[in-house]
């Protein structure tokens, strides 16, 4: 059973992932590239004329283009292994879930690896300011684990404290804050940063869902057995 499980988050997270891909090589890079142009200062943000996303400077590249979409899959079956371990080791999930049951596992895990960490730590853009990376990388996995936590208490938490614990759970990384460069700077207009940044976590949204309903599919005869 556990052979069943894992293959079944392998080929839900390779699933998942392709369909990410796809959305951000659609969506997300030409908007990447476009604030590229800005960077390099090919285009100049006040009084610039906006462009919109077309082929003439989307960079479309194969090769490149192909090892975004592997990147992707192999980062989702990370997450499928992730989420299958989950959903076995729920108390009142141990048996079948429906498709619609596992969207929803999908839209929490989206939650807890996205959208909880973009609250504080949104995605970025090229240009933009920023502190030393390993500060934000402590930030944002102690935010990921904190964060799942928060909502597995909530869906599984059995005494009177689970509500107000995973309350403090939620709100305690972004009380915290995240770490934040000394100043603001940047050559990308606010419009493109932010339509990158709920490009990005739409495309993640999509996978998520996807991730959990195909999961969900698969282990649908599924039972638990850790033997």
């Amino acid at each position: 059973m556990i052979l069943k499980n894992v293959t079944g988050g392998i080929v839900a997270g390779a699933a998942a992932g392709l369909l990410t891909g796809l959305l951000q090589l659609a969506f997300v890079q030409p908007v990447l590239l476009h604030a590229e142009l800005y960077e390099a200062g090919v285009l100049v943000h006040r009084g610039a004329e906006a462009i919109s996303a077309h082929r003439e400077w989307s960079g479309i590249d194969p090769a490149r283009d192909g090892l975004s979409l592997l990147f992707s899959m192999l980062v989702y079956v990370g997450y499928g292994l992730l989420l299958t371990a989950a959903m076995a080791l729920a108390p009142d999930e141990g048996g079948s879930i429906s498709p619609r049951a596992g969207a929803i596992w999908g839209v929490c895990g989206f939650v807890a690896a996205h959208l909880a960490p973009a609250f504080s730590l949104p995605p970025e853009v090229p240009g933009s300011a920023h502190v030393d990376l390993s500060q934000r990388q402590i930030w944002w996995h102690a935010t990921v684990v904190v964060t799942a936590v928060a909502l597995w208490l909530l869906a599984f938490g059995r005494g009177v404290w689970s509500i107000p614990v995973a309350a403090v759970l939620l709100l305690a990384p972004h009380v915290i804050g995240a770490p934040q460069p000394e100043h603001f700077e940047g050559p990308v207009p606010q419009e493109i940063a932010a339509l990158f940044a709920s490009r990005a976590l739409g495309a993640g949204l999509a996978g998520w869902v996807l991730l959990g309903a195909i999961l969900a599919w698969l282990r649908r005869d599924a039972r638990v057995d850790f033997s």
